[in-house]
């Protein structure tokens, strides 16, 4: 069986969450709070909602701006993840959330030409 990272996985927002529900996923956003444990903090996305991550392991660095999250989304509508990555913002470009977020509903809203799924071999 293939690794999360391994798998297509659609780019996702807060609005995505309950759609995607036990199936893995990316998500970018500003992080906002990390919690005292370093085990969970959370992000907002291009429209100023809030998500959850979890984290397995507590972060052994500070976590701040934008970063990107691949992982599986809870039962309780938050991402359990596997991996992150920030995006580095210290040489004067800004990570612009919002243009990002109008990207997401473009390819949300023309799947056909923006696919994330392999067909199932069942």
């Amino acid at each position: 069986m293939a690794g999360i990272l391994d798998v297509p996985k659609p780019r996702i927002n807060c609005s995505m969450l309950s759609q995607h529900i036990n199936k893995p996923v990316c998500f970018v956003g500003r992080v906002e709070k990390v919690h005292p444990t370093g085990k969970m903090f959370t992000v907002s996305d291009g429209e100023g909602n809030m998500a959850t991550v979890e984290l397995n392991d507590p972060l052994e660095e500070e976590l701040s701006g934008v970063v990107e999250v691949i992982g599986m989304v809870s039962n309780k509508g938050g991402i359990m993840a596997t991996a992150y990555n920030m995006f580095r913002e210290d040489k004067g470009t800004l990570f612009d959330l919002k243009l990002y977020n109008e990207a997401l509903k473009v390819i949300h809203d023309f799947p056909q030409h923006y696919p994330f799924e392999v067909a199932s071999s069942s």
